[in-house]
């Protein structure tokens, strides 16, 4: 039999947490038809992340497979998410992420849309500027990127790879799709997510009260 190149026992414990975590975010309505996707660093070769066209609300262990950092499966045939890559690339390139959750709320998607012109959202002057790590005040301006929607996952990647370089960031969107946040573990990234989807809806009721 061949050995596995990763610990099924940390697999099993990683695939629980999302699963229960996972089915939280689904009730509140942030994963329709199957979308999103979610996962947690395994170890510093390897990712636990959700197999492609699943429902979200209804995980089970088998939902759960491997990815080396290059995206590819490991230890078996499964289909991972088209975006496995842009999971991938943080876990790569921090050693410190421990957690990337991508959502589908409708704050998040119309948010994506409508700043999509100015490739950004910024928040100032928010109480909850302080959600995210590294952040100890509500003063100063935070933006988040806005990303053009394409199919091609390493073109994306490399808009994201450029961000990265430019400024600090816990998360970004993609126009007319969705969110992607990232922490340390579950729960950091969970507050990140939770944050910014919070901090997203202020943005477009204001918007909204000021026309």
């Amino acid at each position: 039999m061949d050995t596995l190149p990763y610990d099924a026992q940390h697999l099993r414990h990683l695939a629980g947490e999302i699963i229960t975590n996972v089915r939280e975010l689904a009730h509140a309505g942030w994963t329709p038809a199957t979308s999103s996707n979610f996962s947690r660093r395994l170890d510093d070769r390897h990712a636990a992340i959700t197999v492609s066209g699943r429902d979200k609300g209804r995980l089970t262990e088998a939902d759960i497979m491997v990815v080396d950092f290059d995206g590819k499966a490991v230890g078996n045939g499964k289909k991972p998410s088209a975006e496995t890559l842009l999971h991938t690339q943080l876990y790569r390139r921090f050693p410190e992420i421990g957690c990337v959750l991508h959502t589908h709320s409708r704050t998040q998607t119309v948010a994506s849309r409508l700043y999509a012109p100015a490739g950004h959202v910024r928040f100032e002057g928010y109480e909850l500027q302080k959600a995210f790590f590294g952040n100890t005040t509500h003063e100063g301006a935070m933006d988040v990127p806005v990303f053009p929607n394409t199919q091609d996952m390493h073109e994306l990647a490399a808009w994201v790879e450029a961000a990265l370089d430019a400024q600090c960031l816990w998360g970004y969107l993609i126009d007319g799709h969705g969110l992607y946040a990232w922490g340390r573990d579950m729960a950091e990234a969970r507050r990140h997510l939770e944050a910014f989807e919070f901090l997203l809806g202020c943005e477009l009721e204001l918007r909204t009260l000021k026309q």
